[in-house]
């Protein structure tokens, strides 16, 4: 089969079918419909035996999209934030560890996982950086998929449920860069590609994922490079994220399915309980509400817990640099214990 006939027959409709999930769940109100929907249409599409497929060159492409997408989350005040709570972060990365560790053993001791799908699945969060590495590495993609996306989903309906209940209202809220100016995004992109093929030949895993992360991260957070980039943009690259995972659902009976579902029940809820026992402690410790703690120490849910932190006004400031941080710590510790999951 030519490239032009596999476009034809494999890969725009592929893509069709992953926008049109993102409609759909957009349309019922779906946890990051963007990519999950995708990723549930193409999965049970793959599942039924249709043939989908991405090429190399647009997944790489997407890489780079979403690594400045998360980037772009480390603005001045979040870094600043950051800097004012030096025991709160330290409190926020004993407790990564902690969910790491007893997430993974209760994945291999319960479930039968390997150790590399362990780790990847126990991740507390950071969705399409997991799920990059995962489709990098000799991962059970499809395990790591369902997990993770029964854990936002859960953190979506529990979290604002607590929140409520619980009547907690702030007052502060966080300024709007707008969008990047055409030649900072120009700038970041370009350097993003570069360090991602500098870290490809250093052997990391989703080297252009963290290439472009480490760019786009030291630009915003710096402020040389302020805004957020067009939503179209980062929504379509989600799109084909969750296409791209759906693609790695061959040969996955019901049996799994219900099986990860279950598993990824259980590793949300002991990832909630030590996160909430954190935040717990440090409220008392540096006296701020333990909703905006509660909301700052959740396991994943990152749009869902700074959307609730600005409409609550929450210490909306408090929560991203909470949440930016997991991820930049994630992004350092999860290669790490990788190289100690890796199966020989």
């Amino acid at each position: 089969m030519t490239g032009s006939e596999r476009l034809l027959t494999d890969v725009l409709p592929t893509l069709a079918l992953g926008a049109a999930g993102a409609f759909l769940f957009w349309l019922i109100g779906f946890p990051a419909a963007v990519l999950t929907g995708p990723a549930a249409i193409v999965s049970v599409a793959t599942l039924l035996g249709f043939r989908s497929s991405l090429p190399d060159r647009l997944r790489d492409t997407v890489f780079i999209v979403i690594g400045v997408s998360i980037g772009s989350t480390v603005t001045p005040e979040v870094v600043a934030t950051a800097l004012a709570w030096p025991a709160s972060l330290a409190v926020l990365s004993v407790t990564l560890v902690l969910v790491l560790v007893t997430v993974k053993a209760a994945l291999m001791r319960g479930f039968g996982y390997d150790r590399l799908t362990a780790m990847l699945a126990a991740t507390p969060g950071h969705l399409s950086f997991v799920l990059g590495i995962s489709a990098d590495l000799n991962a059970d993609v499809a395990r790591v998929a369902l997990v993770q996306t029964v854990r936002v989903l859960l953190l979506t309906l529990l979290v604002p449920v607590l929140i409520s209940a619980w009547g907690a209202v702030g007052t502060a809220y966080l300024p709007d860069y707008g969008l990047i100016s055409a030649p900072a995004a120009a700038i970041v992109f370009a350097l993003a590609l570069a360090l991602g093929l500098v870290f490809k030949r250093l052997r990391f895993p989703a080297p252009l994922l963290l290439g472009a992360m480490a760019v786009s991260g030291v630009g915003h957070g710096s402020g040389l490079t302020p805004g957020a980039l067009p939503p179209w943009l980062t929504a379509a690259a989600f799109v084909a994220m969750g296409c791209l995972i759906g693609t790695r659902f061959r040969g996955l009976g019901r049996a799994g399915l219900l099986g990860a579902f279950v598993a990824g029940t259980a590793a949300t809820l002991i990832a909630c309980a030590v996160a909430a026992v954190g935040a717990i402690l440090t409220a008392e410790l540096i006296g701020l509400p333990p909703a905006a703690l509660l909301l700052a120490f959740a396991p994943g849910g990152v749009e869902v817990m700074a959307a609730l932190a600005v409409e609550t006004g929450l210490e909306p400031a408090f929560v991203a640099a909470h949440h930016v941080f997991r991820l930049v710590i994630l992004t350092v510790i999860v290669p790490v214990f990788l190289a100690r999951a890796r199966v020989p």
